[in-house]
């Protein structure tokens, strides 16, 4: 049988090694002379580690699903070489699972005087910061009897951002957005609120269009065209409350609103309309206001990207107050909460028409898309008692909803993969009717 270097090596010197574990080290303790010798010497020639410069540079974003690249840079000022295994630890949300022990830990030699570059690739599965723990780094000897272990702090920071997943959308909602500013080919003028331009009547214009003046100043019939509202203010008012944290499939209820809220921005931000963000349980959790157009999205993904639930029941009056303060002139607030009985009427409604009175307001509710399919249930006992029970949760549910449009209150209620578009819809439809 062929023997390894280093076991051909202890065979030689007769002797098998003892491991041993102290505080601050770990080594091999020989049971003869000529072994302690040999690791002595291992030891000796094992290169330093807590000497060793470490610096960061890569990735400091990545919307959550992509991959981020940490690199991180290992200086050996010694005069020994360096023969080290290296594990760079994270939280461990930072992996997919099953991944972490191949991701985090490489090998590595530096010559004496020479640097090095690692790259850690993470892949988030949790939206916030990751922040780097620390770099473990034993440095082994030139016959692997002995080594060195150190830490090190090489502080890092990686950003997850919401994923946005419904841009998918963004294309065909800006294209109805044409159709409502008169931009593309289509049979009538978009539709709107302000006055555009005139042009010549056509057969088949509406004769309400038609301005009478300025026909009485020109040899042809004039008609007016309109175009969608611009420069309105429109308000997302998250409610980060513990109804928030009610898990629809496997995400929070905060996750689909986030996403409705990103295409809602991005949608009105292009409409030429101004943005802003509340997230708000029993304080401010964030806010984003003035921001441009170009810069609006990418403040909003910023600021979403640190939200969690808050397992706190929501102070509904706090929350209007600030939504006042936040929007003091007529606006569109967009209030992303729960459709729930008892914190819509306990909560909602009493401070509803402080919200009513001035702006125009827009409720959007995730729905558990399993109430749905439990409704349907037939076959055994057990199977129409969840029916029975799905079908008044809907009924409640659909009551409440009915309540707050009675309050004059636009209403979107939908399953996490429909609730962004349909938000969509219900935006244009308020911007075509001049409702904002």
């Amino acid at each position: 049988m062929a023997l390894t270097g280093r076991t051909a090596l202890l065979a030689a010197l007769g002797a098998l090694p003892v491991g041993i574990w102290d505080a601050g080290w770990t080594g091999m303790l020989a049971v003869n002379a000529p072994l302690a010798v040999a690791c002595a010497c291992d030891f000796a020639l094992a290169a330093p580690v807590r000497r060793l410069g470490l610096t960061r540079s890569g990735d400091t974003t990545a919307r959550l699903g992509d991959p981020a690249d940490v690199t991180l840079t290992l200086t050996n000022p010694s005069r020994r070489p360096l023969r080290a295994h290296l594990r760079d630890a994270w939280p461990p949300s930072s992996w997919q699972p099953g991944t972490e022990t191949a991701a985090s830990r490489h090998r590595l030699t530096v010559p004496p005087g020479e640097r090095r570059r690692i790259t850690t690739r993470l892949h988030p599965t949790r939206r916030g910061d990751h922040r780097s723990d620390r770099v473990t780094i034993r440095s082994y000897g030139p016959l692997g009897l002995f080594f060195r272990q150190g830490t090190h702090k090489v502080p890092w920071t990686v950003r997850a951002l919401p994923p946005f997943t419904s841009r998918k959308h963004l294309p065909s909602k800006l294209a109805r957005l044409r159709e409502l500013d008169g931009r593309t080919s289509v049979l009538t003028r978009g539709e709107g609120t302000e006055f555009d331009s005139l042009r010549e009547y056509v057969p088949g214009d509406d004769t309400r269009s038609i301005d009478w003046r300025a026909t009485a100043r020109h040899a042809s019939v004039a008609v007016r065209t309109w175009r969608p509202e611009r420069d309105r203010h429109i308000l997302l008012v998250l409610d980060t409350g513990r109804t928030s944290a009610g898990r629809v499939g496997d995400a929070p209820r905060l996750d689909a609103s986030l996403d409705a809220a990103l295409l809602l921005a991005a949608l009105a931000s292009r409409a030429g309309d101004r943005v802003d963000l509340l997230a708000y349980d029993r304080r401010v959790r964030a806010l984003v206001q003035g921001r441009t157009a170009r810069n609006v999205l990418p403040s909003l993904v910023d600021a979403m990207a640190t939200l969690e639930p808050e397992l706190v029941e929501t102070d509904s009056r706090g929350l209007t107050a600030t939504a006042l303060r936040t929007a003091p002139r007529r606006s569109l607030i967009v209030l992303m909460t729960t459709l729930d009985a008892a914190p819509v009427e306990e909560g909602l409604l009493p401070v509803l028409p402080q919200l009513t009175r001035r702006h125009t307001v827009l409720v959007a509710s995730v729905a558990d898309p399993h109430i749905a399919h439990m409704a349907t249930s037939r076959g055994d006992a057990e199977a129409v008692f969840d029916a029975a029970a799905a079908a008044q949760a809907q009924t409640e549910r659909r009551h409440t909803a009915d309540q707050l449009r009675r309050h004059g209150v636009t209403v979107v209620d939908a399953t996490p993969d429909q609730l962004a578009p349909a938000l969509a819809d219900a935006y244009l439809a308020l911007k075509a009717a001049g409702r904002l």
